[in-house]
């Protein structure tokens, strides 16, 4: 158990082997610590981002927020984005492993357009909240809550985004300004379960939603981890850095790798494993996208997989012989969205 906060001394951070799960649905808060944010700013800000990811930017409004990925000339992702607007400024949330690097490449191509990347980590605390008790404080911050998936709502009190639901419960982000979240954070650290952020990625994982980190990057076109299929990809948008692959990936034939759920009984599950199909145990069939551990000591993992292998026979853990993966039912279909 953790004992402090960095934007909170003194308060007692819960991490799933601590919790209860029953008692998510009361409400609990988590610090978003492990993901950076970046703002472009400037009159070319949106239609230079425009031109580099692969989602609309030039059209995005500020009642809304989208995924996005950040690919290389062959299509693989290079960092996976949640962005929005904020006044005439676009914000864009990525892995803080990845931040660095994802800033400076996009500062390479930056070139004559008037865009001035910035890390705004440090001004703001970006917050995952969810239950009973933490909609009511929302309500209190806000005077509504967002409705729909990627809704966004901005106000005195910072940008709050309705995000997938996990643990059968509505999820909520909460973008605010260090200043403003320290004048009420110790009303919020009484009301609710203080939790890691472990909490947080495990919610992910069960509502499907991947986060590329530095392990995973360039590992995956977008398609190969769902993320079309949460409003990822426009593929009637204009260029942007691997486009061509990525639109040949969902036009020529059907897709033949994908994103599955799966629980897995093993000492250890990371990002960048291998798993192994007793189709073919000769060769990898797949890779661990995002793993981990759940509240009944399994682990819940993201995987990246052919589906033949994923319908037919088992699958295993880093080895033909390793522990089996159990794949659970994603909260959303495998579509093609180009029809």
């Amino acid at each position: 158990m953790q004992t402090n906060l960095r934007f909170l001394d003194n308060v007692k951070i819960l991490d799933v082997a601590d919790i209860d799960p029953s008692r998510l649905s009361e409400g609990y808060i988590c610090e978003l610590n492990d993901l950076s944010l970046v703002a472009a700013s400037g009159e070319d800000a949106a239609t230079f981002l425009h031109s580099q990811l692969s989602n609309d930017v030039a059209h995005i409004n500020e009642a809304q927020s989208r995924y996005a990925a950040y690919c290389s000339p062959k299509g693989r992702m290079l960092a996976s984005l949640l962005y929005w607007k904020k006044g005439n400024d676009i914000l864009m949330q990525c892995s803080a492993s990845l931040q660095p690097a994802f800033q400076k490449r996009l500062q390479m191509f930056v070139m004559r357009a008037k865009v001035k990347l910035e890390d705004i980590s440090a001004q703001y605390v970006q917050v995952g909240l969810s239950g009973r008790q933490a909609e009511e404080f929302l309500i209190e911050q806000f005077a509504s809550l967002p409705q729909e998936i990627n809704q966004t709502i901005s106000a005195e009190a910072g940008t709050l985004i309705r995000l997938h639901d996990a643990f059968d419960l509505k999820r909520y982000q909460w973008i605010v300004r260090r200043e403003r979240f320290q004048e009420v954070g110790k009303a919020v650290s009484t009301r609710m379960m203080c939790v890691s952020n472990q909490v947080w990625r495990l919610g992910n994982i069960l509502a499907g939603v991947p986060q590329v980190i530095e392990s995973s990057k360039e590992q995956f076109v977008p398609q190969m981890i769902n993320f079309e299929l949460i409003g990822g990809v426009n593929f009637k948008k204009g260029c942007y850095p691997g486009q061509e692959i990525v639109a040949r990936s969902q036009y020529l034939g059907k897709l033949k790798r994908r994103m599955a759920i799966a629980k897995i009984m093993a000492d250890e599950v990371n990002t960048g494993m291998e798993v192994y199909s007793d189709n073919d145990p000769s060769q990898p069939c797949g890779m661990i996208v995002n793993a981990e551990r759940d509240f009944d000591g399994s682990f819940s993992c993201l995987v990246e997989i052919k589906l033949v292998d994923q319908e037919e026979g088992k699958v295993h853990l880093h080895s033909a012989t390793g522990s089996v993966l159990h794949f659970l039912p994603l909260p959303y279909a495998y579509l093609d969205i180009t029809e």
